[in-house]
């Protein structure tokens, strides 16, 4: 009898460990990056940042129910804490709640702990005041994503980590026919368009009566972002994240796709701005290589070897090695010579912005494609929220 006590524990012990392994296992999934979704189906999905003052929600939320549209809403603990009546009647409405984290960090600067304290503090709060989940679906701030962040969402239980086709950049004040525009001329089946829901973006809630009637008019049909994505045809794209020295035409020759496909798939729309830890969908490939681990530099007018080894961090006997020089001093302009290292540090391109009023960190950090943290940081700025008219920035490409 004890024996078979014995067995049966045994057994049962296994059973949970089993379970427990798979469990950790699933959760542990680096979370997928999508932003649009590959379908023929004309559908799309209308998407929300509500951050700290969700001033146009009621107004949104209005004009959904009377369009019999249904959307989705990417919520911040900070702006659920200033009007936890609006997060009620998001979800009392029906729509779709999604985790945009509590305080609006820059993913990409967080531990993997933080990540889970960000998401896992909106996720209590947002339940404790409307019931529901905002699981599986993050969206990251700002749009700062890499294969950190996806790994340390995906092991925070959120399997999607959504980002847009269309942005809307409605933050910055646009009119409603400049909204409207933005949509209908990228419009494409499968969309997701990124809206806000703050008083900075007065034109979001004057856009959407004519943006829906078009829509309509066109054979779309409005879905969440999880109906969406069960439209996903199988496809063999796959993701690549931008590291130091990449651009976009040795990204597109190194998955054997064109520069022009890969700007289209990631909606870039100038294709000098991509930036490290970027992570782009490679549409359409089969291909798998690995990726380079040197980058080419085009000799200019006054560069000498030595000049170029200290831009890069390497030796000149590393790039006379790998490019055939016998005489150190005989380089000439337009030369592209290869620079071989694991470690490449290009030089830093900056260019100059001058605040205007109604400027924040976070509108210039999106005009520029890069992070609040990373201009703070280059203008040692210690506040991102004391910036005035008239500061010279430094923006860090």
């Amino acid at each position: 009898m004890k024996r078979k006590v014995i067995r049966g524990a045994m057994a049962l012990f296994i059973l949970l460990a089993m379970v427990i392994t798979q469990s950790i296992s699933v959760s542990a999934a680096a979370s997928k990056f999508v932003t649009s979704v590959n379908t023929t189906s004309k559908v799309v999905a209308l998407t929300f940042d509500d951050g700290a003052d969700g001033a146009n929600t009621n107004k949104i939320l209005d004009i959904l129910a009377k369009n019999n549209v249904k959307a989705t809403f990417f919520l911040t603990g900070s702006g659920a804490n200033n009007h936890p009546q609006y997060i009620k009647n998001i979800a009392a409405k029906g729509h779709q709640l999604g985790n945009h984290s509590y305080t609006h960090p820059d993913f990409t600067k967080l531990t993997a702990t933080q990540m889970k304290s960000e998401l896992d503090r909106t996720e209590a709060l947002i339940k404790s005041l409307t019931g529901k989940t905002t699981k599986p679906i993050f969206r990251a701030p700002f749009g700062a994503v890499n294969s950190t962040v996806l790994n340390g969402v995906g092991a925070a239980g959120y399997g999607y980590t959504i980002q847009w086709n269309i942005d809307t950049i409605d933050w910055k004040g646009l009119t409603a026919s400049q909204i409207n525009t933005k949509v209908q001329t990228n419009i494409k089946p499968g969309s997701i368009v990124l809206m806000h829901t703050g008083a900075g973006a007065p034109g979001t809630p004057l856009a959407l009566p004519t943006m829906i009637s078009q829509l309509k008019v066109k054979g779309y049909k409005f879905v969440t972002v999880s109906q969406l994505l069960a439209y996903q045809n199988t496809s063999t794209n796959k993701t690549y994240t931008v590291k130091s020295g990449d651009t976009l035409y040795s990204i597109a020759r190194t998955y054997g796709v064109t520069v022009s496909a890969l700007a289209a798939a990631n909606n870039i729309t100038n294709y000098s701005l991509i930036y490290v830890g970027q992570v782009l969908i490679i549409p359409g490939t089969t291909v798998t290589p690995p990726p380079s681990t040197t980058v080419k530099y085009t000799v200019k007018s006054g560069d000498t070897l030595y000049k170029i080894a200290t831009m890069y961090n390497t030796t000149v006997a590393k790039i006379a090695a790998a490019n055939n020089i016998t005489n150190v001093n005989s380089i000439y302009v337009g030369q592209v010579l290869i620079i071989p290292t694991t470690t490449v540090t290009p030089p830093t391109t900056t260019v100059k912005y001058t605040v205007k009023s109604g400027d924040t960190l976070y509108k210039i950090a999106t005009m520029y494609n890069t992070t609040v943290a990373k201009i703070a940081a280059a203008n040692n700025i210690t506040n991102v929220n004391s910036i005035y008219v008239g500061q010279v920035l430094t923006i860090p490409k």
